[in-house]
């Protein structure tokens, strides 16, 4: 298997993680696309407002440093790879959702058809060999960063396909939140309250 093979599961599954990443509430690369569109910007224009915050580490670009990490771990062991991740005890960018503290649905999705990609080498349980090291640490479940991550390193893809299928996906949702927002007639202001010193 290569990065050359396409098969009918690989692109199954990378159809399931466009529909599940497609939209997820009002996101900041969505509210960008809002905003943009409230002051009546084109499409194209509002789009871009989103993929100029997409590719923040704490968005569309986590799963890139989580690609990395599948690679050293396969390259240089678990815990080396690891190792120079941990953020804080308990605590490494792509496990654990505010939203999901049981777990974000979406990772479970993807991560259950790992199994049918085909995956070369040993890249399956170098995947299944990081999450029992995070779980075995008592660290928070994987969001879908790192199922993407873990997805575009099972399916052999470039470095960085996890970003642009991200982005891809949420451009959908993106053309939708737009066009409703074309529709409100009314203009949002965001306030700010001052909290410096009373003028004399």
């Amino acid at each position: 298997s290569s990065a050359a093979t396409r098969s009918a599961e690989r692109v199954a599954a990378l159809d399931t993680a466009l529909v599940l990443l497609a939209d997820h509430e009002l996101a900041s690369s969505t509210l960008a696309v809002r905003l943009a569109a409230m002051v009546r910007a084109g499409l194209h224009e509002s789009v871009g407002a989103g993929l100029n915050v997409i590719g923040g580490l704490r968005h569309g670009a986590a799963s890139l440093q989580l690609e990395a990490l599948f690679r050293d771990a396969a390259r240089f062991g678990v815990p080396a790879a690891l190792a120079g991740r941990l953020e804080e005890p308990g605590r490494l960018r792509g496990f654990g959702h505010e939203l999901y503290p049981d777990g974000d649905p979406r990772a479970r999705a993807l991560l259950d058809r790992l199994e049918q990609l085909d995956a070369p080498g040993d890249r399956l349980t170098t995947v299944n060999r990081v999450l029992d090291a995070v779980a075995d640490r008592g660290m928070p479940p994987p969001n879908v960063d790192v199922a993407l991550a873990a997805l575009t390193f099972c399916a052999d893809m470039p470095p960085g396909s996890g970003e642009a299928a991200f982005a891809l996906a949420r451009t959908a949702g993106w053309i939708a939140h737009a066009l409703e927002q074309y529709e409100q007639p009314t203009f949002m202001r965001a306030r700010v309250d001052y909290v410096g010193p009373r003028p004399a």
